[in-house]
């Protein structure tokens, strides 16, 4: 076929960007990456949420539970009052911390 002739040489430089690229990605494969790792180890431990009986509800993150169900209440009475909820009704359905 005449126009699909390839030199030798453009075979052998292809080749060779290839490989260099599979060492390269196969070099980086194992490793962790350290931005998840920072990701993951930043920001407060315990986290709740508090829902009102109608409108939106706050989910929160704290430094202890207490201060998380605190922050995640006062979330909720914000977002149910701004919702058209009713904040009165804010109660704390999920409190934890992570380990």
């Amino acid at each position: 076929m005449p126009g699909l002739s390839v030199r030798p040489c453009s075979s052998w430089a292809l080749l060779s960007l290839l490989a260099v690229d599979l060492l390269l990605t196969a070099g980086c494969a194992g490793k962790p990456s350290t931005a998840r790792q920072t990701v993951a180890t930043l920001g407060d431990p315990c986290y709740a949420k508090a829902l009102p009986t109608v409108g939106e509800g706050g989910l929160a993150w704290g430094s202890t539970l207490s201060m998380a169900r605190k922050k995640s209440m006062d979330n909720c009475m914000r977002y149910a009052g701004r919702s058209g909820g009713t904040p009165e009704t804010c109660q704390v359905v999920l409190a934890q911390c992570r380990k």
